[in-house]
């Protein structure tokens, strides 16, 4: 069995990264987000990226720094509400985006990734997620036609993975790494810890080991805080 384990994010992606190249990132808002893969992405300057992501992170964190250093030309996402960025260059015409909902996004990955190229949805049915798509009538009910997403390179996020690649997520940071990682033709995981092959329980493996193709240790890791809520203490 060839060695997946490479000693750091730019390593990882060598020989994988081009100008124009399809990208799928795990996670949602700042959990679950490759963030040495990303960083890498950035410093090794490739542009006209088409990244799928359920969003594009925050200002400066996540996916917002390949935004800031202008490197992405589309977004193919479901949430944008906390990029500041994301949304000045969207309004400017300077970036692409596809809006898709966030069950269909995941579908279309999941899709992507068995092989299959396209599936029939009621999800955005006389709205504006269904101009230009195919609408096609079962059982008396209009579905619009999704196309399924099958990038170059997937980028993801796991907790715990063994030397085989069998990968383990940690609570919701599973949301979008297990699709993103099958709809690819390379995935690389970058995680928390890596323990011997066997020592993992197979019936608790979320993704079997076939699928990550390259890994890294990406910890220690800071916790961020994607939207900060607080409230007064209450008197004594």
């Amino acid at each position: 069995m060839a060695n997946k384990l490479y000693p750091d994010a730019a390593s990882a992606l060598d020989g994988l990264l081009f100008d124009g190249m399809h990208l799928c990132a795990g996670g949602f808002g700042l959990c679950g987000i490759p963030e040495r893969l990303i960083d890498a992405i950035r410093d090794a300057g490739v542009k006209d990226l088409t990244i799928a992501s359920n969003n594009a992170g925050i200002d400066g964190e996540g996916l917002g720094k390949l935004l800031r250093t202008r490197q992405v030309k589309k977004m193919i996402s479901s949430y944008v509400g906390e990029n500041k960025e994301f949304e000045r260059q969207y309004l400017a015409g300077e970036l692409e985006v596809e809006f898709c909902p966030q069950g269909t996004l995941a579908e279309r990955c999941r899709a992507g990734g068995a092989g299959i190229p396209g599936f029939y949805t009621k999800t955005g049915v006389g709205t504006q997620v269904a101009e230009g798509k195919e609408v096609k009538n079962f059982d008396g009910q209009d579905y619009i036609l999704e196309r399924g997403i099958f990038a170059d390179v997937a980028i993801i996020k796991g907790w715990k993975a063994d030397e085989s690649g069998n990968l383990i997520f940690r609570k919701t940071a599973r949301n979008f790494n297990q699709p993103m990682a099958t709809a690819a033709k390379i995935c690389i995981a970058e995680v928390e810890e890596v323990v011997p092959t066997g020592s993992l329980d197979a019936d608790a493996i979320h993704l079997p080991g076939i699928y990550v193709k390259r890994m890294i240790v990406g910890a220690p890791y800071d916790k961020k805080i994607e939207f900060r809520t607080v409230r007064q203490r209450e008197a004594a």
